[in-house]
């Protein structure tokens, strides 16, 4: 498919050009799922603009950087047309951290011999990552439960019980059901300087049977077992399905491969994984004894421990129900937490938090 795409000013539109015969039903349903939320449109028009071309009109809230390319099929998709939209100026969450920070905790409400001390003490950042989202449902199980949905849900139970303690803050990738890419949520744990990431899962496997829960670290050489480098493939196929152009070469991960703080990084991830997988074990069953190690492309940011939680197999017809139990919801996101607990207690955040005031 032949297009093109331009901006145009007062007000701010965004225009993209189609060389198609006909205005496709996926074409016309496009005004009906763009939201009021939408950071960046205002609205959207789809209309023949001459024989053979239709146009789409993006009504913007503000300047952008668009970048478009196309996709080959993979999957249930077909050839595909992606349209991805950025600010201009990148919104900062570290700033937007900090600034919360400090009226957490308002001056008048304090005594008059803590009035000097930071707002905020040193707080550790866990940055919270629901795997798959948007065009990208993740697993789905017999049921129809999607994976994105109870990685949404568990996510945001983690999150609630983290902010919760006294010296942690706790930061979503995302809170909705949008499509993220891998490296986009490696960028926003760096960006806050996290001390730890923790992705969610709930995933399948090609046999129904399989169960229980299981965390994965960063492998440097080789997956610690055959159905850990199958998933692992899996995962970072996700960016694939949702469209993301591997044409750009990401630095964080290339720099991945010559750190030598990886090798650290690993370690200390292998560390709180251990301790996850340990409160895990209360919960439910645990589908391997000990943490496993595959090529994760969500794993990949150099300088801060990460680790995947595969909460429980959505493919099992029973760890499905239980998945989207509430009750077993909320055990899930604690044993995690517990787990953080336990590893923040052993070694506390580095002197150079973001959110370390002075």
């Amino acid at each position: 498919m032949k297009f093109s795409v331009f901006a145009v000013k007062d007000p701010e539109r965004l225009v993209l050009d189609l060389e198609t015969a006909d205005i496709t039903p996926a074409l016309d349903e496009l005004t009906g799922k763009l939201t009021a939320e939408d950071p960046y449109v205002q609205g959207l028009r789809v209309a023949r603009n001459r024989p053979g071309v239709v146009r789409l009109v993006l009504d913007l809230k503000a300047e952008v950087k668009p970048q478009v390319f196309t996709l080959k099929p993979i999957g249930e998709y077909g050839h595909r047309l992606v349209l991805d939209i950025y600010p201009m100026v990148p919104i900062d969450p570290l700033a937007a951290l900090i600034e919360e920070s400090q009226k957490s905790v308002p001056a008048k409400q304090l005594p008059s011999i803590e009035k000097e001390k930071p707002a905020v003490a040193r707080l550790a950042t866990i940055v919270i990552d629901p795997g798959h989202g948007g065009e990208d449902p993740g697993a789905i199980g017999r049921l129809g439960s999607r994976e994105k949905n109870v990685t949404l849900i568990i996510a945001k139970r983690l999150k609630a019980l983290v902010d919760a303690e006294p010296n942690m803050r706790a930061v979503l990738t995302r809170d909705g059901d949008y499509f993220l890419p891998l490296h986009v949520r490696v960028d926003k744990a760096r960006k806050v300087r996290a001390d730890l990431f923790v992705s969610i899962h709930a995933d399948a496997f090609i046999r129904p049977h399989a169960r229980g829960s299981s965390v994965f670290a960063l492998s440097e050489r080789r997956a610690t077992s055959e159905a850990a480098n199958w998933l692992a493939k899996k995962e970072n196929d996700a960016d694939l399905v949702g469209g993301v152009n591997l044409d750009v070469k990401d630095r964080y991960l290339a720099q991945t491969l010559l750190d030598l703080s990886q090798t650290a990084t690993i370690d200390h991830s292998l560390r709180l994984g251990n301790l996850v997988l340990r409160r895990l074990g209360s919960v439910n069953t645990l589908h391997k004894p000990q943490v496993e190690q595959a090529s994760f492309a969500v794993l990949k940011a150099p300088d801060v421990p990460s680790i995947i939680v595969e909460t429980a197999f959505i493919s099992n017809p029973q760890e499905e129900k239980r998945l989207n139990d509430e009750s077993y919801q909320d055990k899930l996101a604690r044993a995690i937490l517990d787990g953080i607990r336990d590893y923040v207690a052993k070694h506390p955040p580095r002197p150079a938090s973001p959110l370390a005031l002075n």
